[in-house]
């Protein structure tokens, strides 16, 4: 009887280790990016802001919203200039998604305590409801990723992720964050 020898098929996952030397084409450069994990992190963000534009579509809201009615209700009271900082845009973007939000009763500006030129962000009641659907949305999809995985991934995702921010800013996403998780150094 013959024995018959199989070579199994090449992961779709695992990135081309081939020799990097002067010798490789340009093609065979291209092959060793990561091109799996850009396009897998690409699709995991597009389902994970899917089922939410769902939602925000009912409102007529985009994704400029979302972030903003996110980051308003972790941190009630937030002002506008720290919100502009966390979000990185324009003043005028933040202008308009923010007019939409208020007139639509899910966010209120309010005075500042010392400085009445500064203005306030907080959810109101419609609003904290809409950020609180939209958060557990997300949270199932989180939940679903991690159902299987060892024990402590949660927190191997969490230092990758933090990983993948621009490193002089972690220090400023780390100190927003730490009131929802304890991030070690």
């Amino acid at each position: 009887m013959t024995d018959i020898n199989f070579k199994p098929a090449p992961s779709p996952f695992k990135r081309n280790t081939a020799d990097t030397g002067p010798e490789r084409t340009t093609e065979d450069r291209d092959a060793a990016l990561p091109y799996d994990l850009i396009e897998l992190l690409f699709f995991a963000y597009r389902d994970f802001t899917r089922d939410p534009d769902d939602v925000l579509a009912e409102y007529e809201f985009g994704r400029a919203h979302h972030r903003v009615l996110h980051f308003v209700e972790r941190n009630p009271g937030i002002m506008v200039t720290d919100l502009l900082g966390i979000l990185r845009i324009t003043k005028q973007s933040l202008g308009r998604v923010l007019k939409q939000l208020v007139d639509a009763g899910v966010i209120e500006q309010r005075e500042g305590h010392h400085d009445r030129r500064q203005r306030l962000l907080y959810t109101t009641e419609q609003g904290h409801a809409l950020a609180v659907d939209l958060a557990r949305l997300q949270q199932k999809r989180l939940e679903r990723a991690l159902i299987g995985l060892p024990d402590g991934s949660d927190e191997i995702i969490r230092r990758f992720l933090l990983q993948m921010i621009d490193p002089e800013m972690r220090p400023e996403i780390v100190q927003l964050l730490r009131s929802s998780f304890d991030l070690k150094d």
